[in-house]
């Protein structure tokens, strides 16, 4: 909703929250002393442009009057002080117009980013005054939303972080306490489940970096023109004994004759894992995983097919995103979100299908290499 008409000078903004005291008080009066502060410097500077222009307009009506003969001063007395008066009346007619019109609005923007720079990020400022400053307050607001809605982001991500990383560490910590209180035997069993409990931390903390970096936009890739057929052979291949072990066949279709395309392999092979690994958990034995590719204009698409359970529909939407566990998921949530970042950093998409009972089909397109 567009905030009203200013109000009555002393009164609060528009975009003041209902229910806060005004005059305010504690950070929002340094606010309104900021704001004051500036329109008081705008009037005493324009005060000095009505003196200077005021002296400035008599000079000008004494040259005239002389010049025409009149003379100046006494022989006209109510002739000077008409004249003075509507000079001075249409100069401070003409200064509360441009006081209302520009210095309110830019002290608005003064007193705002006073207050965004105090780490307040809810302010908003009423699109008010000439064109330009109206487009300056539009940036503002949008620019503070965007604010509010990364730190808002920050802070879920630093929750969501100290909750994942604590059950890798209760759980090191715990067997640590056991070995040396004699609880558990000391023997290689007991040092395997350790060093393997070590890995998943290690881990979640690799796919945090690539994550913080692939969204911060400073994920580095190296692309090469590759194979995307021999790529995905090759991962589909390292998941053979993980496979074989949950009886799941991984089953690669032949596309035929494809163009090469333009990527980071190693990403990219990090994309197929993660959609294969989850694929193997959500998978019953005897089932099938397919991986298929077909050409489309200027990009191959890639499908990775599951027959498991399926998705449910309200849980869909939301399997992309960051720390997202669906009810039988025993993952980080974070593999998904790192698929779909590291695809978009190739200039691709990425999206999911499912039905409850049939299974999954998760799509990502990557482009290929112009030709020449």
């Amino acid at each position: 909703m567009m905030p009203g008409p200013r109000p009555r000078f002393g009164g609060p903004p528009p975009w003041w929250p209902a229910g806060e005291p005004w005059p305010p008080s504690g950070p929002r009066r340094a606010w309104r002393r900021g704001r004051a502060r500036f329109v008081r410097r705008v009037a005493v500077i324009f005060g000095v442009l009505i003196f200077l222009s005021a002296t400035g307009a008599m000079t000008l009506l004494s040259f005239l009057f002389n010049r025409a003969g009149m003379g100046w001063g006494r022989p006209h007395p109510p002739l000077f002080g008409m004249a003075g008066f509507a000079v001075m009346f249409i100069l401070i007619a003409g200064f509360g117009a441009v006081l209302r019109r520009f210095a309110w609005p830019l002290g608005d923007v003064v007193a705002g980013a006073d207050r965004v720079a105090n780490g307040d990020y809810t302010v908003r400022l009423p699109e008010q005054g000439p064109p330009s400053l109206r487009s300056v307050a539009r940036a503002f607001n949008s620019m503070t939303a965007r604010l509010q809605s990364q730190d808002a982001q920050r802070r879920h991500l630093m929750a969501d972080v100290a909750h994942e990383l604590r059950t890798p560490l209760t759980v090191v910590q715990g067997r640590l306490e056991g070995l040396l209180d004699g609880v558990y035997p000391r023997d290689d069993a007991r040092l395997g489940e350790l060093l393997n409990d070590t890995r998943v931390l290690a881990r979640l903390v690799e796919d945090l970096g690539t994550l913080a970096n692939a969204e911060a936009g400073a994920l580095g890739l190296r692309k090469e023109p590759t194979d995307l057929a021999i790529l995905i052979n090759d991962t589909a291949a390292s998941f053979s004994l993980d496979a074989e072990a949950r009886r799941v066949a991984i089953r690669v279709e032949p596309a035929g004759e494809l163009p090469t395309v333009d990527v980071d392999p190693v990403r990219i092979r990090e994309v197929l894992r993660n959609l294969l690994s989850n694929a193997l958990r959500h998978t019953p034995s005897g089932a099938v995983i397919t991986v298929a590719m077909n050409q489309r204009p200027g990009q191959i698409a890639v499908m990775v097919r599951d027959t498991g359970s399926g998705i449910p529909a309200d849980v869909l939407p939301h399997i992309f995103n960051r720390f997202f566990k669906g009810p039988t998921s025993q993952g980080s949530g974070l593999g998904l979100t790192i698929a779909r970042n590291l695809v978009v950093a190739h200039g691709g998409e990425i999206s999911a299908e499912s039905r409850v009972g049939e299974g999954t089909t998760i799509t990502f397109t990557v482009p290929t290499v112009p030709q020449s």
